[in-house]
């Protein structure tokens, strides 16, 4: 689908003030006349305001100027453009849609990564989350047939790995049966049989913040009791540029480096989705502490070595008689 005229001179602007961080409006200007949408027309200061505004609405990012300073334009809250974020998501697909959508002749060499489509649910949790109701959904689990029936509260939603997850908040108060209980649990909507809204009401604990409850993991595993804490790893070869360009995590920071290699230091929860992640880096990545984490590594290593040892040593004894 192609983009609209205003959407594209939208992105286009908060990509411009984004990038040079702070910019005159007679700089805008002269960048805006060397694009094919302006068609040698200049910016006018009244459609300047008008497409600020709608950035704001639409986005929620706002153009703010610095009077003291030469009316410089920026960003003036930033911060909702880390990479995480909804409104840094929706810039980014919109912007890369417009150029798959000009490009349409390029159809049989552009190669795409499948996000399963999860429209329907997705709605559906969204509407629950305004209207602040429960949801009950049927749920089957991987390694069972058999769905369990739950009812949560919707707090969040978070795509990894291009699957959408949901993040339920279980509560149930004391009775003279039963203790009080209170927890959280994540699932994923590919594993949803059904999905109904409840006209059950609930109050989001104005102290949750989604982005904090998730901040020190790698993907979504929260409830395992793993706390946070320090890893450093080494990283060979190409490896080392890969994880430069894109981080494991927000905390990552290079703290050395020798002639194949560069140590890297994170802070967070050492999950098992993140030892899967170091074990699919093969010997591309080594993890220096804690020395408990890298013999966890070390021996998912040995397990998966392991499996292929018959079967070579098979092979090895047929080449042999041959």
């Amino acid at each position: 689908m192609k983009i609209p005229a205003k959407f594209k001179e939208y992105i286009w602007l908060v990509n411009t003030i984004r990038k040079a961080r702070r910019i005159t409006f007679a700089e805008i200007n002269e960048k805006w006349l060397q694009t094919d949408m302006s068609e040698g027309i200049e910016l006018a200061r009244s459609t300047f305001a008008r497409h600020k505004d709608a950035i704001e609405d639409i986005f929620g990012i706002y153009i703010d100027c610095d009077r003291q300073n030469g009316y410089e334009y920026y960003i003036g809250n930033d911060y909702v453009l880390r990479e995480d974020s909804v409104q840094n998501w929706m810039l980014s697909t919109l912007s890369v849609n417009n150029v798959i959508s000009e490009s349409l002749s390029l159809q049989n060499r552009i190669l795409l990564q499948q996000v399963p489509y999860e429209g329907e649910y997705l709605k559906m949790v969204m509407d629950a989350m305004k209207k602040s109701v429960r949801i009950a959904v049927e749920y089957r689990k991987y390694g069972t047939d058999k769905p369990n029936h739950l009812n949560f509260e919707p707090y969040c939603i978070k795509l990894f790995k291009q699957r959408w997850y949901i993040l339920g908040h279980f509560h149930r108060d004391a009775t003279e049966e039963k203790p009080e209980s209170d927890y959280f649990g994540v699932f994923s909507f590919d594993r949803i049989l059904e999905m109904s809204l409840t006209d059950i009401k609930f109050k989001i604990d104005p102290d949750f913040d989604a982005q904090e409850y998730f901040d020190e993991c790698y993907g979504v595993l929260v409830g395992d009791g793993t706390p946070a804490e320090r890893i450093v790893i080494r990283a060979f070869g190409y490896e080392r540029f890969y994880i430069r360009d894109l981080p494991i995590h927000h905390s990552q920071r290079e703290i050395g480096q020798g002639e194949n290699f560069a140590d890297f230091e994170l802070h967070m929860r050492p999950t098992i989705d993140l030892s899967a992640h170091f074990l699919s880096r093969g010997s591309q990545v080594k993890v220096l502490t804690p020395k408990w984490l890298a013999e966890e590594i070390y021996n998912m290593h040995l397990e998966a070595a392991q499996m292929y040892e018959l079967e070579v040593n098979e092979n090895q004894n047929d080449n042999e008689n041959q």
